[in-house]
């Protein structure tokens, strides 16, 4: 099975306008694997756009702290989604290791409803998990001791590096709990600004992907200033090797 996938969000406006060109456009570059977003507004789509272009969605965002957490369950599900992956929890509830312990908390009771439905829950990073402190130690890990074994990170390696962690450390520490890893670069620019496919950027992607061997690799831009199905299939080339 292919270990490389591409988020969805990276093409949201192409995504909006028309989801099935923008899906065989995705297959066209070699993508058989997307990680969708708004998996509810989006199932229908889903259903009948990843099967007609070969494609399968291992892992998928979807908000569900303070969600309808059963609906996003049945629609993954429909799916054939494994992971259902909360895409941010606000920064100011990772300042104090109360606000980190009720997220810990959260997740772990979605990860028990999720359950019922064949599926895993997981948790997907911004900068300001990595960079706020709990006890002098990177807030983002003191939550993942708190998580249900169950409950798996995607760690997003370009926010992680803007935090000012070495990502390959992180990753190495946080372990076989990450199932998969957001590959992106850039100038680290905290609102996604200047970001470029990997290998170009002064993320170490190189060592990342050494660092994560089993995990994974989830392609994405929040923002990009060029063509975005080249700046995938760039990155994606990187990636598979054909860049290094």
């Amino acid at each position: 099975m292919s270990t490389v996938s591409v988020q969805l969000y990276s093409v949201r406006d192409a995504f909006a306008a028309d989801p099935a060109l923008t899906l065989r456009r995705l297959a066209e570059i070699g993508f058989t694997q997307v990680e969708p977003y708004g998996v509810v507004e989006n199932a229908d789509v889903l259903r009948a756009g990843l099967p007609a272009n070969g494609m399968t969605a291992p892992t998928a965002h979807a908000r569900l702290l303070g969600a309808d957490q059963h609906a996003v369950f049945t629609a993954a599900a429909r799916c054939g989604i494994q992971v259902v992956i909360e895409p941010m929890v606000e920064a100011a509830r990772w300042q104090d290791p109360e606000g980190i312990a009720a997220t810990a908390r959260g997740l772990n009771e979605a990860a028990t409803i999720a359950a019922d439905h064949g599926i895993a829950v997981g948790y997907h990073n911004h900068w300001w998990e990595p960079a706020a402190r709990a006890g002098g130690r990177n807030a983002l890990e003191v939550f993942a001791e708190q998580l249900d074994p169950a409950l798996v990170l995607e760690i997003d390696t370009y926010w992680a590096t803007a935090a000012g962690e070495h990502a390959p450390t992180l990753l190495r520490r946080l372990g076989e709990r990450v199932r998969a890893i957001h590959v992106k670069d850039g100038d680290l620019a905290t609102d996604g600004s200047g970001q470029v496919p990997a290998g170009q950027g002064r993320v170490p992607v190189a060592e990342v992907l050494a660092a994560a061997p089993h995990a994974l690799r989830v392609i994405e831009f929040d923002r990009y200033a060029g063509d975005i199905f080249a700046g995938l299939a760039a990155g994606r080339a990187y990636v598979l090797g054909e860049g290094r």
